[in-house]
């Protein structure tokens, strides 16, 4: 916001053993049934360096953790698995206590659509002593990264919009989201059916076969639970040591997921404005809370009447809240820092001002304003979309947004907008009845403004079994090896050094800042 049996043929040449040495054979339907995927769970991997060429920062870093690359065939379609086939692209860096090595350690990032085969190296790190028992394995998701790709053309990595200030903003929204999903038609059609939760699940336990295990420990973060969620659900038995990062509770993962975020967001945004006072003398945003939340406002209002421009981008209604978005997931300084001084660029261009964007506003503008990162925004829509069936009905958004807008008009229009996935294709799949229980570990902050500490409570309380370690006091978005909490950090390498969960549920207190 998000395992099928190893040895298959080892198991049915027994079977058909035993069969041949019986007096009186089996009636078929006892036998063993072949294993339609087998060319896939055993398929031999080619393990080489992960570095692309002389730029590729993402492998150089790989490569000096010791970790080495794979590419996973798995089908397109499951449901013909003798037809075409992509790659899933994976990273490795081997236990090295291998007397006492645990088995491979999953890892995802969240999203959807974010790569994570550049993951094990801080992962790791993290880890500490415990690294050394555990094959950290990387995964790009079907359709990201370095996997086979998925890309619509957009003009943008973002699907998500603000509604504006009116009906006709609204209806230009419509539209623009209407045009993503078209594209997405024309360019990218026949693998639309096929991204989806479901089927990354699918590929996760094609990678634990092909790598010849029994059972994967995951580490999920944001998005990543839900996916956690869904392979425990339809792979019991296949995992070991299950942390969920940013927990969402799967009764909530929709397609329009960030409903119900708003909350979350503007408590982060006070603690923002309230640290960005403090540092006046530097950021000149106010010297208090209450003069930096009006400068926002301002930037907000002035945005709606004409395009801010920035560089070489012009920022409207629609995009300006997305940004604002943007800047509330991480709880530290540096990341204060920067939307403070990606506020005071927008502010001084809400004057007229002639202005060249930060470093971090840059990017945000990049992201959201140029075909730079389709890619991503490509794959992170039609996981979406291909999950969940959405509202058509233009109208049930505009009510939506006009009864939000009330209670907060700058994030309001943005959560219960329309989006693509209202002129989608229907869904092949119904979505996962997620399981009962599962002794999982789970991380959630109290102040998370992506994954509720709600959703976290509401799946601990669904999974009795689990344990939630709860980060009180920090609007942060992942916790372990991310926010640096030490409390939380032994807690969870605690659990995947012995497999034993925390006796109760586990408190940590934010740290303070500089």
């Amino acid at each position: 916001m998000l395992s099928r049996s190893w040895g298959t043929a080892r198991r049915t040449a027994l079977a058909l053993t035993a069969t041949a040495l019986a007096v009186t054979a089996l009636p078929a339907t006892a036998r063993a049934a072949p294993d339609p995927l087998a060319r896939y769970h055993h398929q031999h991997l080619t393990w080489k360096s992960c570095v692309l060429g002389p730029d590729d920062a993402t492998g150089r870093e790989l490569e000096r953790a010791g970790a080495r690359c794979a590419d996973v065939t798995v089908p397109l379609d499951y449901s013909d698995p003798g037809g075409r086939t992509i790659t899933v692209a994976i990273s490795r860096i081997r236990a090295t206590d291998t007397g006492r090595r645990v088995g491979p350690l999953l890892l995802n990032g969240g999203g959807p659509g974010g790569p994570s085969l550049g993951d094990p190296p801080w992962v790791r790190e993290a880890m500490k002593g415990v690294a050394a028992r555990y094959d950290v394995v990387g995964v790009d998701p079907r359709f990201i990264g370095r996997s086979t790709p998925l890309d619509c053309r957009w003009p943008t990595g973002s699907a998500w919009r603000s509604a504006g200030e009116d009906r006709a903003g609204f209806d230009r929204v419509a539209a623009f989201s209407q045009d993503l999903a078209g594209r997405c038609r024309a360019h990218a059609g026949e693998a639309l059916p096929h991204a989806t939760t479901r089927n990354t699940a699918r590929d996760m336990d094609v990678v634990r076969a092909a790598l010849g295990e029994r059972r994967i420990s995951y580490l999920g973060y944001s998005y990543g639970s839900y996916l956690g969620e869904v392979y425990t659900s339809m792979f019991p038995g296949r995992t070991d040591r299950v942390v969920l990062d940013g927990v969402i509770e799967p009764d909530r993962y929709s397609t329009r997921l960030l409903r119900g975020v708003e909350p979350s967001n503007r408590h982060a945004l006070r603690g923002w404005a309230s640290w960005a006072a403090a540092r006046d003398a530097t950021y000149g945003l106010g010297r208090t809370r209450g003069e930096v939340l009006a400068a926002v406002e301002r930037v907000r209002v002035a945005a709606g009447r004409t395009p801010l421009r920035l560089g070489d981008h012009r920022l409207d209604e629609h995009v300006l809240p997305i940004v604002v978005l943007n800047g509330l997931s991480q709880h530290n300084a540096a990341a204060y820092g920067d939307f403070a001084q990606g506020v005071r660029d927008l502010l001084r261009a809400s004057r007229g001002e002639r202005v060249t964007p930060s470093r971090w506003l840059a990017g945000a503008l990049g992201f959201l304003l140029t075909g730079a990162d389709s890619p991503y925004g490509s794959a992170q829509t039609a996981i979406v979309c291909g999950d969940n069936a959405a509202p058509r009905d233009p109208e049930v958004y505009w009510r939506d947004v006009q009864r939000a807008r009330a209670l907060d008009p700058l994030f309001g229009p943005v959560t219960n907008n329309v989006n693509p996935c209202a002129y989608w294709d229907r869904p092949r799949e119904l979505p996962t009845r997620i399981r009962g229980d599962l002794p999982a570990l789970l991380v959630n902050a109290t102040g998370d403004p992506r994954t509720t500490y709600d959703s976290a409570k509401a799946v601990r309380e669904r999974w009795r079994s689990s344990r939630l370690i709860t980060l009180k006091g920090a609007d942060q978005h992942a916790v372990y090896g991310v926010y640096g909490s030490a409390c939380a950090d032994d807690a969870v390498n605690a659990y995947l050094a012995t497999g034993r969960l925390p006796a109760r549920d586990v408190t940590c207190a934010a740290r303070s800042m500089p």
